[in-house]
């Protein structure tokens, strides 16, 4: 899907969307007096979409009746973006027009986001795909408050979501650790950063034994992947280091998943790792002015050959030990080596995502992500505030130490599980023994993946975190206060 601007339409021909303030001035060229009565009629009498099909084409007009621009209204109009492709599609058209009359640009940008957004398909691995529904390939905007360089980065965002979507998309049959490191090298070409793959001998030699451990069940070997982006005159010296769980596929191991239920969605165990790689990309292809790092520990977490069994121990690279409650909280292991692994970078900040525990999904299910963290409430704000301007929302969980003592081991400095309750927290205070910086933990399991299409987020792996995080990279590093 591409936004393009053009200055002045000649024609309107096919779908063409008019978004216009309520008690706002009369289109020119794209009503007549008679349609302006009947639009405005309706609008009074609460209705704010209407169509008009005529010789013309469609025209859909879309009434904005709020004047103060918030999270709540980008995310209606979002998804009336949402809706509107629909529509395109049914139409049987392969691109739309939006003309912006008079509304804030904001929710313009929000509107083309929402439609752009809902193009996605994946198609990979489809035989037939010209039998499928097409979306829209393009959607041209013109009219008011469009800015050629402002198009540029969402085309460039949708892309980090759609690469992000893509990842977690893909089956694990055609996605393990090796492949998944190759996808994240031909991101960094196509994007502009940099890609290190370390190999299981590199993560040997680097003593990484939660990775080694996660991956002794598994006939495919571990990667470790970094990428970097450091352009000339980047605003932060220390690098903003973004951590993402990689398990490309996660049967439990021998503490085995059920399924049809908890096993059959795992191939999305990497959305963590995927939405690293999907802001990686946005942030080179826009080229902003931000020193990243991203680290993705990756393998697959199987029950065979030589798979660790519960109240094993393992040793993490820094030296802390782990007796292995339970083999299916195995993110948390790998993550940990990642984390230490961050420290060599003296960062700003480190931000880890991933589809951590089913007691996230529990407290807040599936439509928020839960965080927490040891980074200033400043810093965790300016974070939340992005969500909720994204609509990728946010609920901040304490760091309490009384959580701590749940994972106090007899046999070990630390245990890999909890007692039970607030799971989500337990879990995050396992990682915070790997850390030695500012740190703010991003336990996406709710939001990460969908069984159905919600408008914008499509179904299949919804690319959360990309988004958000872009937000906050603009909020906090390009254009403070």
């Amino acid at each position: 899907m591409e936004i393009r601007i053009i200055t002045r339409a000649a024609s309107h021909s096919g779908f063409t969307v008019i978004l216009y303030q309520k008690g706002g001035k009369k289109p020119s060229g794209l009503v007549s007096a008679e349609e302006w009565a009947a639009l405005t009629e309706r609008t009074e009498g609460g209705q704010e979409d209407s169509l008009f099909a005529d010789a013309r084409g469609s025209r859909l007009f879309c009434c904005i009746k709020e004047k103060k621009v918030s999270p709540d209204l980008l995310e209606q109009i979002r998804m009336k973006g949402a809706e509107a492709l629909a529509h395109t599609n049914r139409l049987k058209c392969t691109s739309a027009t939006l003309v912006n009359h008079g509304t804030d640009p904001d929710l313009a940008y929000a509107w083309a986001e929402g439609f752009a957004l809902a193009s996605y398909q994946f198609l990979r691995y489809k035989g037939k795909k010209k039998e499928l529904q097409g979306s829209a390939k393009e959607l041209i905007v013109t009219g008011d408050g469009w800015d050629n360089k402002r198009i540029k980065e969402l085309n460039g965002l949708v892309a980090g979501v759609m690469l992000c979507r893509d990842l977690i998309n893909e089956p694990h049959s055609h996605l393990t650790a090796t492949q998944f490191s190759r996808e994240m090298e031909k991101a960094g070409k196509k994007a502009g950063f940099s890609t290190k793959v370390l190999h299981k001998k590199q993560i040997e030699a680097l003593r990484m034994g939660g990775l080694l451990g996660v991956n002794m069940g598994s006939m495919e070997p571990p990667t470790f992947t970094v990428m970097e982006y450091r352009p000339a005159k980047a605003r932060n010296k220390k690098p903003l280091v973004l951590v993402g769980k990689g398990v490309v596929f996660d049967t439990g191991g021998l503490s085995l998943k059920p399924t049809p239920s908890s096993m059959d969605e795992m191939k999305c165990d990497m959305s963590g790792a995927a939405a690293v790689v999907g802001t990686l990309f946005a942030i080179a292809q826009n080229k902003l002015p931000v020193y990243v790092i991203g680290l993705v520990p990756a393998t697959d977490n199987r029950p065979g050959m030589n798979a660790i069994v519960p109240q094993d121990v393992l040793t993490i690279s820094n030296g802390i030990t782990v007796e292995v409650m339970n083999t299916d909280a195995e993110g948390r292991l790998i993550l940990a080596d990642a984390l230490v692994y961050a420290q060599r970078y003296n960062p700003e900040l480190v931000i880890d995502l991933a589809t951590l525990t089913g007691a996230a999904v529990r407290a807040i299910g599936s439509y928020a992500t839960a965080v927490m963290g040891t980074a200033p409430q400043e810093i965790m704000d300016n974070l939340m505030n992005s969500g909720m301007h994204a609509w990728e929302r946010m609920w901040q969980f304490p760091l309490w130490k009384d959580y701590g003592e749940e994972i106090k081991s007899d046999v070990a400095d630390i245990k890999n599980l909890g007692l039970g309750n607030a799971g989500q927290i337990s879990a995050a205070k396992f990682l915070e023994h790997f850390i030695d910086y500012p740190w703010i933990h991003m336990d996406i399991a709710g939001p990460a993946w969908s069984n159905s299409a919600q408008g914008y987020r499509t179904k299949g792996g919804t690319g959360v975190g990309v988004r958000a995080l872009y937000a906050f990279i603009q909020k906090h590093y390009v254009n403070p206060g």
